[in-house]
């Protein structure tokens, strides 16, 4: 075993997370702890894992960035060719994980995933800096290329071609993970995290309980 590796160990201490402390609904909770977050100056703090799986469960993750949540669910933009998009079209039960080690936190989502409509993934696009929204066009997403000089040209073609106004790729948008599970992990001394689980009911409340760390 590497010794470098077994001996990295933090014993978490700054907070505790009790059943009488959470809201009552989790996207209240999950709105609490993001604006502590937001106060404790986290780079990146909308950065957030996205776990998916093809239609044979085989899985895949990588980091993508929030950019929007309320009751309905959580958001973020990519492009619908992409290796996640295809994925997605193919299961859309997904996953979502926030980090923030800074406060010794981690929130998971579970639930199923839509496409948000095109006039809020068009506002979206067009609030993008101008080479983000070029990019859009440039990068076929997850496709091999040859040399990032493939890139650079797609750059410059579509900079020509929109010269004008940049519309949004009929290959790019927005999707939302609706909840049906929220968990809220708080850092604790030895290991012995706090756990709180909130569970999408059939009725469409939801049922709190803690999980043995």
């Amino acid at each position: 075993m590497n010794s470098t590796i077994k001996d990295i160990r933090i014993d978490y201490s700054l907070y505790a997370l009790n059943e009488d402390d959470v809201a009552a609904n989790p996207i209240n909770q999950f709105a609490k702890w993001w604006a502590e977050a937001i106060a404790s100056e986290i780079l990146e703090v909308n950065a957030m894992t996205l776990a998916t799986a093809n239609k044979y469960g085989k899985p895949s993750a990588r980091i993508v960035l929030l950019k929007d949540y309320d009751e309905r669910g959580f958001v973020f933009f990519t492009n619908y060719e992409s290796h996640k998009g295809k994925e997605l079209a193919e299961n859309t039960h997904a996953a979502l994980v926030f980090f923030w080690k800074e406060i010794e936190r981690q929130i998971r989502i579970e639930g199923v995933i839509e496409k948000v409509d095109a006039v809020e993934s068009d506002a979206y696009f067009s609030s993008r800096p101008e080479g983000s929204r070029i990019g859009a066009w440039a990068s076929p997403q997850s496709k091999i290329i040859e040399t990032r000089s493939v890139l650079e040209d797609n750059v410059k073609k579509f900079q020509l071609e929109f010269k004008n106004s940049i519309p949004r790729p009929p290959h790019w948008g927005g999707y939302r993970v609706l909840p049906d599970l929220i968990e809220f992990w708080q850092g604790r001394k030895n290991r012995l995290h706090d756990r709180i689980q909130f569970t999408k009911t059939n009725e469409g409340s939801w049922k709190v309980e803690r999980l043995a760390p």
